[in-house]
């Protein structure tokens, strides 16, 4: 199976089980910051759609040339959900959790711990083929249980990650769809 570290172009590997984004963060503390193709490469996205989504107001504007940890995890989040959802649902769940793009006060979680709570759940629900409804509600509830001093309200967070983890399978699995449709096609 080619499994990639949710939002970006990675390989899996068992670091990322733990802390995904600790595989990108000691590049960023070297360099300072990631360019645009850089974050590219990193995300599989054109840099114009990366342009695009902070002209909307959906990741924080640069200050320079260079992304920074806060808009690339924004990044990792939006383009982990878009094969699945609109992107102004994105927009919307990602306010929901943490509001304004440009105000760290009114988040409920740092968007550090939201991806990678989110990479241990999708990393544990597919090592156990459980993507069931109650089951994704039991490893969210199970995975942010330690971090309830870290998160300003747990019951909204959960709601958001059930909606994050299913909004991410079922990208996966639309993919898959489009890779069997288009064996069929080839057939024809």
């Amino acid at each position: 199976m080619n499994r990639l570290i949710p939002g970006t172009a990675m390989k899996f590997s068992e670091q990322a089980r733990e802390s995904a984004f600790s595989l990108i963060s000691p590049v960023l503390e070297a360099t300072g910051g990631l360019t645009l193709s850089q974050l590219s490469k990193l995300t599989g996205l054109e840099g114009t759609t990366i342009q695009n989504w902070i002209k909307r107001g959906w990741v924080s504007a640069t200050n320079g040339k260079k992304y920074s940890e806060q808009q690339i995890l924004r990044i990792l989040l939006i383009n982990m959900l878009r094969k699945a959802m609109k992107l102004e649902d994105i927009a919307n769940l990602m306010r929901y959790i943490n509001g304004d793009v440009e105000d760290k006060s009114d988040d409920i979680i740092d968007e550090i711990l939201l991806y990678n709570i989110l990479c241990r759940i999708i990393f544990t629900a597919e090592d156990e083929g459980a993507f069931d409804p109650d089951k994704v509600k039991e490893l969210v509830s199970r995975e942010i249980a330690d971090y309830k001093s870290e998160i300003a309200d747990v019951d909204k967070l959960r709601k958001a990650m059930f909606v994050m983890v299913m909004g991410y399978r079922s990208g996966c699995l639309r993919t898959e769809m489009e890779k069997g449709l288009e064996v069929i096609l080839d057939e024809m």
